[in-house]
């Protein structure tokens, strides 16, 4: 499988935020105080962490997490606090003003698609939204969270054991028994999501149920 340089990922990056704008044009201000998919988190706090994490340097992170007692909860809180406005649209315009940007910690860019969809659906969800994200967005975003310990927010140990395939037998990743669903599913299943995601099937979801 070919590896997807950096230069044809940010392209994705960029389509996914600004899809996620539009997506917040559409709310009254209730919805952004719905709890999101993310624990503690409303739609408005998550909305202000993408912004926050789309300005995620390496020195940025450095400074950020020394500040914070090198406690990533409290970073990513402290960071909410810092890009949330009183408003939405206050924060609605903080995420126009770093849609283009492409700053990164010193990962593989894949993890900034992982970031966009997975936080993405933590708010299309709790307020009832859908997006059909593209093959070629979410295929590299699961290549990333297999590849990634679960130390870390991936979920290798469970990738490691297991087939993933999606419904339509395109896309397989992996040795083992398999689980099978949409490659959106296999996604939020691979980012910690696993009890949000919906229609996976297959002998390897044991292994979920037990915790592998």
């Amino acid at each position: 499988m070919r590896k997807i340089p950096a230069h044809e990922i940010w392209p994705m990056v960029h389509a996914e935020r600004l899809a996620l704008i539009d997506d917040l044009e559409t709310l009254d201000a209730a919805s952004w105080e719905v709890p999101s998919l993310c624990a503690g988190w409303s739609v408005h706090d998550v909305a202000a962490h993408l912004a926050d994490n789309a300005r995620t340097t390496f020195f940025r992170l450095f400074i950020a997490m020394a500040k914070a007692g090198f406690s990533l909860d409290r970073q990513n809180n402290n960071g909410v606090a810092e890009m949330k406005a009183s408003a939405p649209e206050g924060t609605l315009q903080k995420l126009v003003e770093v849609a283009a940007l492409r700053c990164t910690p010193p990962v593989p860019v894949a993890s900034r698609l992982v970031e966009e969809i997975a936080h993405g659906e933590d708010i299309r969800r709790a307020v009832g939204l859908q997006r059909s994200y593209p093959n070629k967005a979410l295929e590299p975003a699961i290549r990333y969270q297999a590849a990634t310990p679960q130390g870390v927010g991936g979920a290798k140990e469970l990738a490691s054991k297991v087939q993933l395939c999606s419904q339509d037998e395109t896309f397989r990743l992996g040795l083992g028994p398999q689980i099978v669903g949409s490659r959106l599913e296999l996604l939020m299943l691979l980012s910690g999501r696993g009890e949000h995601a919906t229609g996976l099937s297959g002998p390897g979801m044991a292994l979920v149920r037990q915790g592998a």
